[in-house]
Protein backbone atom coordinates (compact mmCIF):
# COMPACT_ATOMS: atom_id res chain seq x y z
CA UNK A 1 0.00 0.00 0.00
CA UNK A 2 2.96 2.81 0.87
CA UNK A 3 4.68 1.34 -2.50
CA UNK A 4 1.53 2.22 -4.21
CA UNK A 5 1.43 6.15 -2.47
CA UNK A 6 4.92 6.86 -3.08
CA UNK A 7 4.43 5.73 -6.88
CA UNK A 8 1.38 7.69 -7.33
CA UNK A 9 3.31 11.09 -5.65
CA UNK A 10 6.38 9.96 -8.11
CA UNK A 11 4.45 9.96 -10.67
CA UNK A 12 2.19 13.18 -9.90
CA UNK A 13 4.85 15.58 -9.05
CA UNK A 14 8.21 14.30 -10.40
CA UNK A 15 7.15 12.65 -13.48
CA UNK A 16 5.90 15.05 -15.46
CA UNK A 17 8.51 16.76 -17.61
CA UNK A 18 9.42 19.73 -17.02
CA UNK A 19 8.18 22.49 -19.80
CA UNK A 20 10.11 25.61 -20.35
CA UNK A 21 8.57 28.10 -22.58
CA UNK A 22 10.63 30.37 -24.54
CA UNK A 23 9.67 33.86 -24.19
CA UNK A 24 9.07 35.86 -28.01
CA UNK A 25 11.57 38.30 -28.89
CA UNK A 26 9.85 41.87 -29.33
CA UNK A 27 9.84 43.56 -32.43
CA UNK A 28 11.17 46.65 -33.09
CA UNK A 29 7.76 48.91 -32.82
CA UNK A 30 6.76 46.49 -29.42
CA UNK A 31 7.45 47.90 -26.06
CA UNK A 32 10.24 46.63 -24.48
CA UNK A 33 10.69 47.31 -20.65
CA UNK A 34 14.04 48.32 -19.17
CA UNK A 35 15.94 46.19 -17.10
CA UNK A 36 18.10 49.38 -15.95
CA UNK A 37 17.55 52.95 -16.15
CA UNK A 38 20.36 55.09 -16.18
CA UNK A 39 21.56 57.35 -13.12
CA UNK A 40 21.26 60.67 -15.22
CA UNK A 41 17.33 59.42 -15.53
CA UNK A 42 16.89 58.39 -12.25
CA UNK A 43 14.65 60.72 -9.78
CA UNK A 44 15.80 60.18 -5.84
CA UNK A 45 12.61 59.43 -4.16
CA UNK A 46 13.33 61.39 -0.96
CA UNK A 47 12.96 64.59 -3.15
CA UNK A 48 9.71 63.20 -4.13
CA UNK A 49 8.52 62.05 -0.79
CA UNK A 50 9.59 66.25 0.81
CA UNK A 51 8.29 67.35 -1.60
CA UNK A 52 4.15 65.51 -1.41
CA UNK A 53 4.79 66.28 2.55
CA UNK A 54 5.82 69.87 2.12
CA UNK A 55 2.99 70.34 0.34
CA UNK A 56 0.60 68.41 2.37
CA UNK A 57 1.90 70.53 5.54
CA UNK A 58 1.89 74.10 3.29
CA UNK A 59 -2.09 73.03 2.82
CA UNK A 60 -2.67 72.20 6.56
CA UNK A 61 -1.35 74.99 8.33
CA UNK A 62 -3.36 77.17 5.20
CA UNK A 63 -6.36 75.40 6.22
CA UNK A 64 -5.96 75.62 10.03
CA UNK A 65 -4.90 79.56 9.53
CA UNK A 66 -8.32 80.54 7.48
CA UNK A 67 -10.54 78.36 10.16
CA UNK A 68 -8.72 80.35 13.24
CA UNK A 69 -9.49 83.61 11.19
CA UNK A 70 -12.93 82.69 10.93
CA UNK A 71 -13.21 81.56 14.09
CA UNK A 72 -11.65 85.07 15.34
CA UNK A 73 -14.70 87.06 12.77
CA UNK A 74 -17.42 84.66 14.62
CA UNK A 75 -16.39 85.36 17.59
CA UNK A 76 -16.28 89.11 17.07
CA UNK A 77 -19.48 89.12 15.63
CA UNK A 78 -20.85 87.39 18.69
CA UNK A 79 -19.68 89.86 20.81
CA UNK A 80 -21.14 92.57 18.99
CA UNK A 81 -24.69 91.11 18.69
CA UNK A 82 -24.25 90.50 23.01
CA UNK A 83 -22.98 93.91 23.12
CA UNK A 84 -26.08 94.97 21.13
CA UNK A 85 -28.74 92.85 22.67
CA UNK A 86 -27.95 94.24 26.56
Amino acid sequence: MRFLRVLSLVLLFGGTPAVTLAQPQPSADEFEPMTEVPPEEQIPAINLVAAAYGFVWVVVVGYVWTLGRRLQKAEGEIAALERRGR
